[in-house]
């Protein structure tokens, strides 16, 4: 299965060392982000901690939004490889059922960690990137298949539950609830505990 990620158009292949200022300019931002988070993160900025031109970040990233836009391909391909290739539940091996519960586990963490960064690769006026949408989909509508849950349009309910798992539609609704409410779960428990009665509900006894 191939790692449809955030679509970036067709770059002209890059010179190595263009690639290697790329990947380096990457290990920084990372760097920056862990000590100060997205606000500490500027084209001005990174150059001067980079030891590398302005001009470098600029060709590299285009603009501040392309930074995290880079920071969040890494990331996404990485979640994607261990889906493909990683350990069980999340990667192959496991019962349908339990991947599907640990996919959406995993995903809905990825996506609160990843809330600041998405938020950030916004361009003034511009759209939030549906990062990995397609990829969920798709391996969402495979471990229905295979689960065999006794369910004829399995093409629409792995957009449903797909959706429950889309970065924009999440950043454009949630908000974290006041420090006075009372917590019983969390998202990760929600999309179990929907995977479970779906399951019960749809499977043979």
């Amino acid at each position: 299965m191939s790692l449809p990620v955030i679509p970036l158009g067709n770059p002209r292949p890059r010179r190595a060392d263009a690639v290697r200022n790329r990947e380096h300019l990457i290990a920084v931002a990372r760097e920056v982000l862990a000590e100060r988070g997205t606000a500490g993160i500027t084209m001005d900025g990174l150059a001067e901690c980079a030891g590398l031109g302005k001009g470098t970040v600029f060709r590299a990233f285009g603009t501040r939004a392309g930074i995290f836009r880079a920071l969040l391909e890494a990331d996404e391909i990485a979640f994607q490889t261990a889906v493909i290739q990683g350990e069980p539940p999340l990667g192959p091996g496991a019962d349908p059922v339990q991947r599907l519960i640990a996919y959406g586990r995993a995903r809905s963490t990825f996506l609160m960690d990843h809330l600041k960064v998405m938020q950030a690769t916004v361009e003034p006026g511009g759209q939030i990137s549906a990062s990995g949408v397609e990829f969920t989909q798709v391996h969402v509508r495979m471990l229905l298949v295979q689960a065999d849950l006794g369910i004829d349009d399995v093409d629409n309910l792995a957009i449903q539950l797909a959706l429950a798992l889309d970065g924009p539609l999440l950043l454009a609704s949630y908000s974290p609830p006041p420090a006075t409410a009372k917590r019983v779960g969390s998202l990760e428990d929600s999309w179990q505990t929907l995977i479970e009665r779906l399951s019960s509900s749809g499977r043979p006894q």
